[in-house]
C-alpha cells in the first residue's frame, strides 16, 4: 500500500511513533524470555514503520536487562 503524505503529516506520524516506542520501552512487567521477545518484536515493527516514513535505516535500540 502506498500513501502520499505531506511533510507535516509525516512528522506527526513520526512523533507518534516516538511516543509508542517510549511506551513499549517503559512497560513494566515480570522479566521473562517470552515478554522480552514480544517487546523486541514490537520495537522492530515500530522501527520498520519509521524506516518506511523516513526512507532510512535506523539502528535498533540497545537492549536493557
Amino acid at each position: 500500500m502506498s500513501v502520499e503524505l505531506t511533510d507535516q503529516q509525516r512528522e506527526i506520524l513520526l512523533k507518534g511513533l516516538r511516543y509508542v516506542r517510549s511506551s513499549v520501552m517503559l512497560e513494566i512487567h515480570e522479566p521473562s524470555p517470552e515478554r522480552e521477545r514480544q517487546r523486541a518484536e514490537k520495537l522492530e515493527q515500530i522501527n520498520a514503520l519509521v524506516q518506511q516514513l523516513t526512507g532510512s535505516v535506523r539502528p535498533s535500540p540497545a537492549r536493557v536487562r
